[in-house]
């Protein structure tokens, strides 16, 4: 922790801005997390092709379903009905958070974390802070926008890219658009239980049929307007055998993404994404780009579900009211985010 005074704040976050940069760029290279480099292997789920990829891309669409001017997607489908539901499942006033702790040590995976500096003015009572953060990762659990990826400069609801976002912002989907949060039913899928494994190893997809085994596991379904958490075991492999790199991860099969299509998932979240490195040139990120720019579906990115799955199977129940919400921040591309879930 940095201690500064307001009088040199301005100039030492500007030194910090570039550090945060150089930084960033020579740990990538030492920590060798290349996309280009990391083995492509999968098991367990046939690869599709691009041209597959793109077509489900196009079965998975919702542009216009809501209005040309949407910018909230699959958030639509979490009504009033469903948010008076599921706060009528809270029968303990139990909490559980999901947020992850935010870091201020740099790692393989994390290059430039948190940095807080505290400020102050001489002898005044008063204590102030200032932090920079960059949200996206494996770290911080974030909430993406959907300006956050497109497809062929497309972004959900059919607006493009290339038109929206600037150096200074994106001017349509961003997060500023989910302001009003979220509150709704929460569903965990433990796959990783289904299959009686500790976890995912790094060549696995993640498939429909685990979502499936574990939904008849669990005696739950998942429904429109629910906020989907998927747990695969990723925080005890890191906690048995050390940070994992970036390539290559277990995740999703793109089926996945249009299995959400087709129940109505309001949000998903996870301790995965897509198959790392994902097998596809024109869809190296396929869950992000199916999710965000196609679906308008979005991604709570990297909670922490060890906890709640544990405190889901002691109770055998596996939903609960989940809630969240972003800063109001116009033109970013995800927040930070501490979601709650209420028993």
């Amino acid at each position: 922790m940095s201690i500064v005074t307001r009088r040199g704040f301005v100039a030492f976050a500007g030194l910090l801005a570039a550090a945060l940069s150089k930084t960033a760029s020579a740990q990538d290279e030492e920590s060798g997390q290349n996309r280009s480099r990391a083995s492509r292997a999968t098991t367990r789920a046939k690869d599709l092709t691009d041209d597959e990829l793109e077509a489900m891309w196009k079965r998975c669409s919702n542009a216009g379903k809501w209005g040309a001017d949407d910018e909230l997607g699959t958030l639509n489908y979490v009504t009033a009905a469903k948010r008076i539901a599921a706060a009528k499942l809270v029968k303990t006033g139990e909490v559980v958070s999901i947020g992850r702790d935010i870091s201020k040590t740099a790692s393989k995976v994390d290059p430039h974390p948190v940095e807080l500096l505290i400020t102050y003015n001489g002898g005044s009572p008063g204590i102030s802070d200032y932090f920079t953060m960059a949200p996206h990762g494996m770290t911080i659990t974030h909430l993406d926008a959907f300006s956050h990826f497109s497809f062929n400069d497309t972004l959900y609801n059919g607006r493009k890219r290339s038109a929206t976002m600037t150096g200074d912002g994106a001017s349509w989907g961003s997060i500023y658009a989910m302001r009003q949060g979220v509150f709704t039913r929460g569903v965990l899928l433990d796959v990783a239980a289904a299959r009686g494994v500790p976890w995912y190893e790094s060549n696995e997809y993640v498939t429909v049929a685990d979502f499936e085994a574990a939904e008849k596991r669990q005696n739950v379904r998942v429904a429109s307007g629910d906020a989907l958490l998927v747990r695969t075991g990723m925080e005890r492999m890191e906690k048995e055998r050390g940070i994992q790199d970036i390539y290559p991860r277990a995740g999703f099969h793109a089926e996945c993404a249009e299995w959400m299509h087709h129940r109505e998932v309001a949000i998903y979240g996870g301790d995965c994404i897509e198959k790392l490195p994902y097998p596809s040139e024109r869809f190296p990120s396929a869950m992000h780009m199916i999710a965000l720019a196609s679906m308008g579906l979005p991604i709570l990115d990297w909670p922490a579900l060890t906890t709640l799955a544990e405190r889901c199977s002691s109770q055998k129940q596996w939903d609960f009211l989940l809630t969240t919400a972003p800063m109001r921040l116009p033109g970013g591309t995800s927040a930070p985010v501490n979601p709650l879930c209420l028993f």
